[in-house]
């Protein structure tokens, strides 16, 4: 008899502070009663950028194949593992108009690390009181605070 894979709450959210800007991103992941918070900074990004990286922090971090059910207020990520994707690479990654997608380089990136999982894609609308939502836009921004006093902080050493 085949084990089932784990089942994995994934969490994410992204920020900017200035778009672009510096940035933020945080995950929480949760099986069963244990959870971990992921979050990460960089000095010049996009929200968009810092949306992508929370779900790519989160999958990579898992260390076995697991069903994901990855809750984001992003529709750019929902919509891109979707409804995009795959024509993006069809057309050698050119969306509608026949640009070059943005943040491809993210995109392939999160393809590799949603690979070995059974994903749910799950939207919801951001600042609107999903807990979790809440909490992980909390951490982000707290993130980009911490960033900017570190810059600061080794400016003056």
């Amino acid at each position: 008899m085949k084990k089932e894979k784990p089942l994995v709450e994934i969490f994410a959210d992204g920020a900017c502070s200035g778009n672009p800007g510096v940035g933020g991103y945080c995950a929480v992941l949760r099986s069963g009663r244990k959870e971990r918070e992921l979050t990460g900074a960089e000095g010049m990004s996009t929200n968009n950028r810092m949306e992508l990286m929370a779900v790519i922090t989160a999958l990579e971090a898992l260390k076995v194949p697991c069903r994901a059910k990855v809750t984001t207020d992003s529709s750019y990520i929902v919509k891109g593992m979707t409804e995009w994707i795959d024509g993006w690479i069809k057309k050698g990654w050119k969306n509608s108009q026949k640009k070059d997608v943005l943040n491809r380089d993210l995109w392939e990136r999160l393809l590799r690390a949603a690979g070995p999982h059974d994903i749910e894609w799950l939207w919801v609308r951001g600042h609107n009181g999903h807990a979790e939502n809440e909490r992980c836009d909390a951490l982000a921004l707290a993130a980009i605070k911490r960033y900017r006093r570190k810059v600061v902080e080794d400016a003056a050493a």
